[in-house]
């Protein structure tokens, strides 16, 4: 039975085409509509980002700690449900987050960011932002912190039963299959949770638009390339580009 197909969410594309589209027309402006629109879209897929992370993360480790079980529990029926949920989840959150927007009122409307960064519209608010900012920390203690909890726990058994393998070659073969989740995982929190943690890069309008560039954008467009890595085809077409041998699976 084929491993569970788990694609990840273009949430790229709620930012980039509009971004594009400015630089093209160097016209920097955004309709109230469309501003609640690109916040409510990029919520969902953030959110399902996270929560797709956290389930392949659970793949992997039902793959490794229990291979003869794995056709059993990763049947079609589960994988299914855990994308209902996920999209449930993302889309209640992001639903509530927006329909909350709409009773702040503002008197200024420049958003000192190059998309309608959640935060920064908080900023512009002049009645009281404190059930936003509740909402906020505890949608993302929901689709942060838990699922980031999930994909360290697996992984912790993940790596405890590697370590028991006695040959270095299934060792390695094991390890293999976790490199490109490992890596996309790394990408995202490390520059999602260094754009929300850092007062330094939320005091800086610069600075924080900066780090947003890195994983609404830039962590997104490496992710193909990641997970293309363990196509063998493409292992071989690097090695001949960069000229050096890779070990192929």
């Amino acid at each position: 039975m084929p491993d569970c197909i788990w694609v990840p969410v273009p949430v790229v594309t709620t930012t980039v085409p509009k971004m594009l589209q400015d630089i093209k027309t160097q016209n920097y402006s955004i309709t109230f509509t469309g501003c609640i629109t690109q916040m409510y879209f990029f919520m969902v897929f953030g959110g399902m980002d996270t929560l797709l992370l956290t389930w392949m993360a659970y793949d992997r480790f039902v793959a490794l700690c229990h291979p003869l079980h794995y056709p059993v529990i990763m049947n079609p029926h589960l994988c299914g449900l855990l994308v209902l949920v996920s999209w449930c989840i993302s889309l209640s959150c992001a639903l509530i987050q927006s329909l909350l927007m709409l009773r702040l009122s503002c008197t200024r409307w420049v958003v000192a960011h190059f998309y309608c960064e959640l935060a920064q519209v908080f900023v512009l608010a002049c009645s009281d932002t404190f059930i936003n900012y509740t909402l906020l920390y505890m949608v993302t203690a929901l689709l942060g912190f838990v699922p980031l909890s999930g994909i360290l726990f697996s992984y912790m058994r993940i790596v405890s039963s590697i370590l028991k393998i006695p040959s270095t070659g299934g060792r390695y073969k094991a390890f293999s299959t976790c490199g490109s989740h490992l890596t996309v995982v790394s990408l995202f929190y490390r520059t999602g949770l260094g754009v929300y943690l850092s007062s330094d890069a939320l005091s800086s309008s610069w600075k924080g638009m900066v780090a947003s560039v890195m994983y609404t954008v830039v962590t997104p467009m490496l992710n193909p390339f990641i997970y293309s890595l363990r196509n063998r085809d493409i292992k071989r077409a690097l090695q001949s580009l960069l000229g050096f041998t890779l070990h192929i699976q």
